[in-house]
């Protein structure tokens, strides 16, 4: 598949990500910028706030079938066609404030001063409620019939997160960290978005290392406000130099991912500032 080159600011050339979405299964690397510091994914405006998502694992592909196979690819044909209901929020964060403060994360938005904002994900809120989603099954938090699991955001860069699973005996630990992206804005209601994550899983068995490519498109269809959110979003697995299949794959997803999304606004909740 050809691939243009990005622009330096990491804003993808007009319509890429969009056309790249149009070929799957076929896929292969989109080169990204790489993250620097604590700066993190903006989103445009009509984002902000609380939505209710439903996303539907629509197919899953892999690509060199059983020669080189992923940990949990066969478990997961039981989420397609399977809708997974949650909830996510995007809020306000400081332009100014986090270039100024590298080492520094803040998302509180003081009452009355006039500054620059941008629109970002609560990345931990939303990785533990889609998190609860997968595991529950769409039972209730009342019922706790899940597995134990918890997860932290690094207070200093919100492109760093540790999620915990299992009995604290048998715990087995993910760490993600966000190392590349790419965005594009295709028109005032239609915003693309790539982003690579180098993930370390640990587990009593030993150590996983993988890279994890997300590529979405969101649409907004309807006013701002009050309309709702539609995206299509592929997630596509690769395996890390340390893995022995590494070079048969040859740079090449070994597991790919495809979703629908859906996305109500919450009415009745801002959701923009830190402590909503």
């Amino acid at each position: 598949m050809f691939l243009l080159p990005l622009l330096w600011c990491g804003d993808a050339v007009a319509g890429e990500i969009s056309a790249r979405l149009a070929t799957f299964p076929r896929w292969e690397k989109l080169p990204v910028t790489a993250v620097s510091g604590n700066e993190d994914l903006i989103y445009p405006d009509w984002m902000g706030g609380f939505w209710d998502v439903t996303s539907t694992l629509v197919d899953m592909v892999a690509p060199f079938g059983d020669a080189i196979a992923t940990p949990g690819f066969e478990a997961n044909r039981r989420y397609l066609n399977q809708p997974l209901n949650f909830r996510v929020r995007f809020i306000e964060v400081e332009r100014d404030y986090l270039t100024k403060n590298p080492n520094t994360f803040v998302r509180i938005i003081k009452s009355g001063e006039n500054r620059p904002l941008a629109i970002v994900a609560d990345r931990t809120y939303n990785s533990r409620n889609i998190t609860w989603a997968y595991f529950s099954g769409g039972q209730s938090e009342e019922q706790k019939t899940t597995p134990r699991f918890e997860v932290k955001g690094d207070p200093k860069n919100p492109n760093r997160q540790i999620a915990y699973f299992g009995e604290p005996s048998q715990e087995n630990r993910l760490i993600s960290t966000v190392t590349g992206r790419a965005t594009e804005m295709l028109g005032p209601d239609e915003f693309g978005s790539v982003e690579v994550s180098q993930q370390v899983f640990t587990r009593q068995s030993g150590i996983y290392l993988n890279e994890v490519e997300t590529t979405t498109l969101y649409r907004l269809v309807g006013d701002k406000g009050r309309g709702k959110i539609e995206a299509d979003q592929v997630t596509a697995i690769y395996l890390s130099p340390q893995d022995p299949d590494y070079f048969a794959a040859g740079g090449s997803p070994v597991a790919i991912y495809r979703y629908r999304l859906e996305m109500t606004p919450v009415e009745g909740v801002d959701g923009l500032g830190v402590n909503s």
